[in-house]
Parts: C-alpha cells; structure tokens; sequence
C-alpha cells in the first residue's frame, strides 16, 4: 500500500489492522494482535477455500504463529524459535512455495562446520538421517525456514539456528490451508502420498505469502496487558517501555507506581507471562488480580487428593 492510499484510508476509516501496523515506525517490535490496531476485538473465522488474502504473523516473544484471511484469524499454533546466538529475523519475509520432504542444504554457518559428517553447501535429501527438518518446510528467505519440530518440547522455547519450528500436525495443518485459500493445483492424493513416502512435493505460490515476524514483549490485546520474556533479552521489559505502551494503547497508568511495574515485569520468565485485565490495573488491583499463565499450552490441572482408606 502507498502512503497516499494509506492515507486515504484511514480518513474513510476503512483501513486495516495492518495497514495501521504497515504505518508505525516500530512495526517490528508491534504485535497485529494489539488493540491499537485491532479495535479491542479480534474476529475469528474458519478458512474460506478459494480466498487468497491470507498471511502469517509470529509472536516470538509469545512462540505464537497465526494465519490470517481476509484479517480475520484462522488458527493460532505454538511454535519454537531461533537460539540467543541464532535468533529469528526480525521483520517481514515471504514465502513462495511449500515443500513436503524438502532436501537440506546447510549453511555455510560455524555451528554447521563443527558437526561431524556434514559439509556446507551439500544435497541432503529428505531419506537421509541426517536431514534435520523433517516431512515439511516454507521456506522465508535467506536460509529462514518453518519446518517441523524435532520433539514437542520444541514449542515455547529458544531451539533452532534462526528457524521456526512447528508440530508435524499443526505444520500439515498449516500448509493445506494455504493451499486451499490461494488455489493452488495440488492433487490431494499427492499430499497424501508425500505424507507416507519420502517423495518430494514442491507446491509454488502464485503470489508471495507475507509472514510478518515481530518482537513485542508487552501487547495490550482484547483489554488485557500480556507481559512475555525478553527471549532476545534486548531489554525490551522495563519499566520505561511499558508505561509507554500503556499509554499508546490508550491506558491511563499514572496513578500505578514504578514499583509495581516492576513486581509485574519481575513475574514473567523464560517460561511464563503475566496477564493482567487493564480495569484492574487502572483501578490499582494488578498485583492482586493478576495471573501467571505458561507461555505455551493451558495452565497445568489441580489435582484432586483423594484420601486413601485403610484396611485391616
């Protein structure tokens, strides 16, 4: 979108959550889940086969990726990320095609010239042990890939050399999405073959799909603040940086001092967010009434003691 239609957009008021985003200056360190862009809401709808305005956003700091159609959103997977030392890309990428039991090609990296048996720049096809991305990948761009996880633990956490990681299910589930909104001319029954076989499939775009990669480590979204890790640690969570996203998602915080900023700030760790309703936090109540909920998957279930009976 140019400026001059982006601007006349938002004086129809018909512009975009992403467009707004498209707008700021500090896109990359802004979630499209904000309600800054999103309104307070949302929408949710199943997929529309045949629609093709569809893409990819990832919360790193929240290990979330979500396809999006027609800026509603479709589904939202878990994910794993990039290590300290080989983190994701920040920024938009594209993807062009999807490939089911993709060769792999390493990168002429340090972290690849130290493995044993592996050379750079060489063919290493889906049979082969060696090959580390399993039944399926998309390819982003520069050697970034979503491709599968080696292992369930993967999800919410810091695992791979720059990639995301995704379960085989939710990878599959992914990738025929795309297929049915853009149309693509995959025969069903070549997916399923390439599920079973170790035949490769190459599925092309006809048009890029744009995968935005944020990292935004407090979103105000649906009236709750959601606090996530500094997984970069790029010293995104201070105190100074939170009351300024308060305050650009319309949030009156000057009556909550530093210090319980910082009680909040301090509750979220590598594994854990903090969630607090913005009413509670405006009406002095975010320590009391705010949760710490895991980063992936729901809070873990109470277990109900039972008392055991003693026999003779």
């Amino acid at each position: 979108m140019t400026l001059a239609a982006l601007v006349a957009a938002m004086s129809l008021g018909a512009v975009s959550a992403r467009a707004q985003k498209l707008a700021s200056p500090y896109r990359s360190n802004e979630s499209v889940r904000s309600d800054k862009f999103t309104g307070g809401t949302i929408e949710r709808a199943p997929l529309v086969a045949g629609e093709p305005d569809i893409e990819i956003t990832v919360d790193v700091p929240a290990f979330r990726l979500t396809l999006w159609q027609n800026g509603k959103e479709v589904k939202t997977y878990a994910v794993g990320v990039g290590k300290k030392d080989f983190p994701i890309s920040i920024g938009e990428k594209q993807a062009s095609e999807i490939i089911w039991n993709p060769d792999w090609i390493p990168p002429n990296s340090e972290w690849v010239t130290g493995r044993k048996g592996i050379k750079a720049g060489e063919v290493i096809k889906a049979s082969d042990p060696r090959n580390p991305l399993g039944k399926l990948k998309i390819p982003l761009g520069y050697g970034y890939l979503i491709h599968q996880a080696a292992a369930v633990t993967d999800l919410g956490n810091l695992v791979s050399h720059g990639c995301i990681r995704m379960l085989r299910t939710d990878l599959y589930d992914l990738a025929e999405k795309i297929i049915a909104a853009r149309g693509v001319p995959v025969p069903p029954k070549k997916i399923a073959n390439a599920k079973v076989t170790k035949n490769t499939v190459v599925a092309k775009l006809d048009k890029p799909l744009m995968v935005d990669i944020n990292y935004d480590t407090q979103v105000v979204e649906g009236g709750y603040l959601h606090l996530y890790p500094d997984v970069y640690e790029r010293g995104t969570n201070t105190v100074a940086a939170l009351r300024a996203e308060l305050e650009s998602s319309g949030v009156d915080a000057s009556a909550v001092g530093d210090a319980t900023l910082k009680r909040m700030l301090a509750r979220v760790n590598a594994k854990q967010k903090y969630v607090v309703s913005v009413d509670s936090l405006v009406a002095g109540r975010a320590l009391a009434d705010g949760r710490v909920l895991p980063l992936v998957g729901a809070p873990a279930a109470k277990k109900k003691v039972v008392a055991k009976r003693r026999t003779a």
